[in-house]
């Protein structure tokens, strides 16, 4: 049923509730020509799963394998359909819009769109790689969820950025009224870093790959990673030390027991630590979107600033394919994160930090740039789309 309305954005604390179906698509293929104007991934995946494929990280890396090996890629996510007049999703326009492109492109794509943590949908995934791609080569794990509901218990868990044992006091940018202020959290309470762990750990990785393995789906050479970040200290205590950095802990003890699993098929998994980019999970952080607006005026000075387009390729291009070796940290992970990290980076964000204020917000910092990458999540501000005009919002996939 065709239903066309004019969409506009309506932003509530960390999130936009609507978003547009031609910006989306216009942000898609935006990435698409990225790719395109890069060299062919020489030994590139030919199939690949990307577990959390319609947002963020997990978009981009489906973009670039896509587009840059001409790999078959199956999508798992979790995103709400247009209902009741209501625009869909930007995961939903944003996955409608690849599968188009990709098969317009002669491209196969396709999509599971459900609770990845269930037994139900990796059943549903293992059924249609067997009658339609045959083995898979890539695993990309890349899901950001507040709940999981865990398949063999039932047992339903939250998960929750909170420091551990003292509270947490910083600067913050409150981004529903453009204000710097000061910002305290309470300490992580009883249960709180097990939903957490439970939740953003790795449990739910190695049983995706536990699940390949049984179905005999796990090629010759197969590789998977999950992505993850560390930040600056400045955000340790609620994120690296707090319950979010158990749940990174965790998801580092799985990629040691997944890449023992895939040594056995000449294969390797690993955790990539990525840059600070502005998406849905780190517009929630406390104190990371002031850190975010100083960390973009800073890269983007040293010509260095990257999105997640550009870190996917910087991954495949540099790490994983083209005659390349991983290059792994003392503690095994691949740091795309080195950019942002380098010493002159950190030390122009920090000699910054202690003098922003609301007034001078604008001009210290990449504030407009923030929001402006924002806005593109949920497909607004997209140079070329008319937003005046009604278009359909009622997208399938």
């Amino acid at each position: 049923m065709s239903l066309k309305q004019v969409v506009r954005p309506r932003i509530r604390s960390y999130i936009c509730v609507t978003a547009h179906p031609n910006g989306c698509d216009a942000r898609v293929r935006e990435q698409i020509a990225y790719v395109k104007a890069q060299k062919p991934l020489k030994g590139g995946p030919k199939r690949a799963l990307i577990i959390g494929a319609s947002t963020g990280y997990g978009l981009a890396s489906r973009i670039a394998l896509a587009y840059g090996a001409r790999a078959a890629t199956l999508g798992i996510f979790y995103e709400k359909p247009c209902e009741n007049e209501r625009p869909a999703s930007a995961g939903w326009y944003n996955s409608a819009a690849f599968e188009a492109q990709a098969r317009k492109d002669g491209i196969w794509a396709k999509s599971l769109n459900g609770d990845a943590f269930s037994n139900e949908l990796k059943v549903a995934a293992i059924d249609l790689i067997k009658k339609e791609m045959g083995q898979i080569d890539l695993v990309i794990y890349s899901l950001a969820s507040p709940r999981r509901t865990d398949p063999q218990t039932n047992i339903t868990y939250r998960s929750v950025l909170k420091p551990i044992g003292t509270s947490f006091t910083s600067k913050n940018l409150d981004t529903d009224r453009n204000e710097v202020t000061q910002i305290t959290i309470a300490p992580a309470a009883d249960g709180d870093i097990e939903g957490t762990v439970k939740v953003m750990g790795g449990e739910d990785w190695e049983l995706w790959m536990e699940a390949l393995d049984s179905a005999g789906l796990i090629a010759p050479g197969c590789n998977s990673v999950a992505y993850s970040y560390i930040g600056p200290t400045v955000t340790w205590p609620v994120y690296k030390n707090g319950t979010i950095g158990r749940a990174k802990e965790d998801l580092e003890r799985a990629a040691k027991s997944i890449d023992a699993l895939l040594k056995i098929h000449r294969g390797r998994a690993f955790i990539s630590v990525n840059k600070a980019v502005v998406t849905q999970a780190s517009s929630a952080i406390p104190v990371v979107p002031l850190y975010i607006a100083l960390l973009f005026k800073a890269m983007k000075a040293h010509g260095i600033h990257e999105g997640c387009i550009e870190q996917a390729w910087r991954l495949f291009s540099t790490q994983m394919y083209n005659d390349n070796f991983l290059d792994f940290d003392e503690d095994g992970r691949v740091r795309l994160d080195n950019w942002e990290m380098r010493e002159d980076i950190q030390k122009e964000v920090f000699d910054v930090w202690p003098n922003v204020t609301t007034e001078n917000l604008n001009t210290l910092t990449d504030y407009a740039g923030y929001q402006s990458e924002f806005l593109k999540l949920f497909g607004f501000g997209i140079n070329g789309v008319n937003y005046d005009e009604e278009v359909e919002i009622n997208i399938p996939l």
